[in-house]
């Protein structure tokens, strides 16, 4: 996707007058993001990378500066920021935050190995044992996963799309809701998210670097281990899901088993984070649904149909299957 704002040669020159990062030689869009803006400046002293946040307000780009100078400063592999002259990781250009990321090498891998796939499951089990209690003065400012955070998303986006089909799949979300059990005890921490392939970085068949924290927020700890979960079948996804029967067996929980199992080597669950991983892989799905909210009719539409198919399954079983021995 290419860069939402064009910056000209002219203004980066001007951006990085406020930096001691060299003079800038070429700036060109990088094509990979799809939400925010980012470049990568090449400069007489190194390689950066120009992030341009189109849709975050400055105090929520300050909370990601914040978690990153704090895994940094923990040793823990994502890029860097740089502070200008006055000691600020974020700026604001023509109204709109911007940070400057040092650059990493690496590739993404759409397909890893099985060595690249565990790889990334213990640098997220890292990521959480660090992040375990992280707090931050600017946490506010983030869409913070949460059943309440989830029941004001949904308001808003079916007031936007103002349809009977809207109205009344909000009923059902706020129904599903309702049905969570999240205790006010279950461990939180700040989770990235989303660990799309492009946001991982591989270099010499190791894994490099976590990169792009703009989803990252303070939620239930294991919402990231949902995140690399996927017990649903690979042929039932979002444009397939309407060849499946009520009744079919769309489960495939093996791999999720090796999953949680190569998870649990690099950071130990409690009894209420096993026992409640159920609704918080829930939780994922009625998140997914806020985005995709006028996709499908009330009726039956990809995101019912998993949570259907997850009550059909049962949390007991959910968690017998994940974490009993065989």
């Amino acid at each position: 996707m290419a860069a939402k704002t064009n910056i000209s040669t002219y203004e980066f020159k001007k951006i990085l007058e406020n930096f001691n990062l060299g003079s800038l030689i070429e700036s060109k869009p990088i094509n990979s993001g799809t939400v925010q803006t980012n470049y990568l400046l090449i400069t007489t002293e190194c390689k950066l990378v120009f992030r341009y946040y189109e849709n975050r307000s400055l105090n929520s780009v300050r909370f990601e500066a914040d978690l990153i100078n704090y895994l940094k400063d923990n040793n823990y592999p994502c890029p860097a920021l740089f502070k200008d002259e006055q000691g600020q990781f974020v700026g604001v250009y023509n109204g709109k935050p911007y940070a400057i990321f040092e650059f990493v090498e690496g590739v993404h891998i759409d397909k890893p190995n099985e060595n690249q796939r565990n790889q990334l499951i213990q640098k997220v089990a890292e990521l959480n044992n660090l992040t375990k209690d992280y707090r931050s003065p600017y946490e506010k400012y983030r869409l913070n996963y949460n059943v309440d955070t989830c029941r004001k998303l949904a308001e808003e986006v079916s007031q936007k799309i103002n349809t009977y089909n809207s109205r009344e799949k909000l009923k059902w979300y706020k129904d599903q809701l309702d049905r969570l059990v999240l205790p006010e005890s279950l461990t939180k921490g700040v989770c990235h998210s989303d660990f799309h392939f492009t946001n991982v970085l591989y270099k010499d068949d190791q894994f490099n670097a976590l990169i792009d924290f703009d989803d990252a927020n303070y939620t239930f700890l294991t919402f990231d281990l949902v995140c690399l979960l996927e017990p649903f079948k690979a042929s039932f996804e979002w444009n397939t899901w309407s060849d499946f029967g009520i009744n079919d067996d769309v489960f495939d929980l093996t791999n999720a088993k090796r999953i949680v199992s190569e998870y649990l080597k690099h950071r130990s669950l409690d009894d209420l984070e096993k026992k409640h991983l159920f609704d918080v892989y829930k939780l994922s799905v009625l998140i997914d649904c806020i985005w995709y909210f006028e996709r499908g009719d009330v009726k039956d539409f990809y995101e019912k149909r998993k949570i259907d198919y997850l009550d059909g399954l049962g949390r007991e079983i959910f968690y017998e299957t994940l974490f009993c021995k065989d």
